[in-house]
């Protein structure tokens, strides 16, 4: 079998979906690797090191396609790349196939079997496949790097013969695994780092890594979680006393991080027009959200702009800003997921669609659409 690797085709997209490390590695499990020229470029993988993995280098997405059993992909294909799917053609990557409804309708109608990495379920056992965690990490990582960068003042305190220089204050909204590495971050620099997020269960992870939890309605947050672990839309009460909290918080705040997301849905506005109003001169919001409309409805995509007196970094697709790492992370990740679908004596996937991994994951096979969140 043979897997193809294109060059991503999406504005900003610098990420590849294999590494020469997972070439190597696809290539032991007895299949064949085909690389686009020029598909690492942006995470500095030259054509050149992917042959010395022992990859073959396509001059071009038809050449590749032609021939390609399965398709690795960073996003979503465009309408140009999905004329090029071959029908039986297996199609992975991160399709936000909850919001590219017609997408997923037309790879159905061209017969390709597609699995969108970003339903993953959240399992034991898939953890080393979660695209959404291994990304996210890096994304709150250069939150805090882009915010240290517009923010006019030092991040630590610091103690002269001249005077002493306050440290910062920071507030990240939503403790996922962006918030978090995003307190971490902070901290490493020195800044005072509070913390919020509606479920309860993870405070203890905020003060673990040295920031401080803080809280709206502990009784109304107990129901605040999905069973997959992600956050839930809260009721209307509780978003009142969610926005008076923050409103008091972000007075006293120089450093904003928006991370909070709802899978399929609109990002939930946490940072209104009149909070901005009331913050210092010189603050900084940074919205990792904006891609999903934004925390803050300032926010602008790919774009740093000031508005009443504060600065909102609203970059989106923020882990190709790190794309040497973040490629390296997917490329593994896709990796794990495939190793357990290839035979060992065919060297051939073999699909047990009863395994809750490949039922999470698979949107589209047999011409159908049939993942449950789409099916209807």
């Amino acid at each position: 079998m043979k897997i193809a690797v294109p060059r991503e085709r999406r504005t900003g997209e610098t990420r590849v979906a294999a590494s020469p490390d997972t070439v190597k590695k696809y290539i032991q499990l007895g299949l064949d690797v085909v690389v686009e020229s020029g598909a690492g470029a942006g995470a500095s993988l030259a054509d050149d090191v992917y042959r010395e993995a022992g990859a073959q280098v396509a001059a071009d997405a038809a050449a590749l396609y032609a021939e390609a059993d399965i398709v690795l992909k960073v996003q979503r294909p465009t309408d140009e790349e999905v004329a090029l799917l071959k029908p039986g053609t297996v199609l992975v990557g991160a399709m936000a196939a909850l919001v590219n409804r017609d997408l997923m309708a037309a790879l159905a109608e061209r017969k390709v079997t597609v699995f969108a990495m970003e339903l993953l379920p959240r399992i034991t056992r898939a953890q080393s496949m979660d695209i959404l965690s291994s990304q996210a990490n890096l994304a709150g990582y250069r939150a805090v790097l882009d915010a240290a960068a517009e923010f006019k003042r030092a991040i630590p305190m610091m103690m002269t013969a001249a005077g002493t220089v306050a440290p910062a204050r920071f507030l990240i909204l939503g403790a996922g695994v962006a918030g978090l590495q995003a307190i971490a971050t902070a901290k490493r620099l020195g800044g005072v780092v509070y913390a919020f997020d509606v479920r309860p269960a993870v405070k203890e992870q905020v003060e673990s890594l040295g920031g401080k939890f803080v809280e709206v309605d502990a009784d109304a947050a107990k129901d605040a979680e999905t069973a997959g672990g992600y956050a839930k839309e809260m009721g209307e009460d509780y978003k009142r006393k969610q926005a008076a909290k923050i409103a008091e918080t972000l007075k006293k705040t120089d450093i904003a991080i928006c991370t909070a997301l709802i899978p399929g849905k609109p990002a939930p506005v946490l940072i209104t027009e009149e909070m901005v109003r009331d913050m210092r001169p010189g603050s900084v919001i940074v919205d990792l959200a904006v891609e999903a409309g934004g925390n803050c409805p300032l926010s602008e995509l790919d774009k740093v702009v000031i508005k009443h007196g504060v600065t909102l970094v609203g970059y989106g697709n923020v882990p190709a800003r790190l794309a040497v790492d973040s490629s390296a992370l997917y490329a593994k990740n896709l990796l794990n997921f495939l190793t357990p679908l290839v035979d060992k004596d065919t060297k051939a996937l073999k699909l047990n669609w009863d395994d809750e991994i490949l039922k999470g994951t698979c949107v589209a096979r047999d011409g159908v659409i049939v993942h449950p969140a789409l099916a209807a």
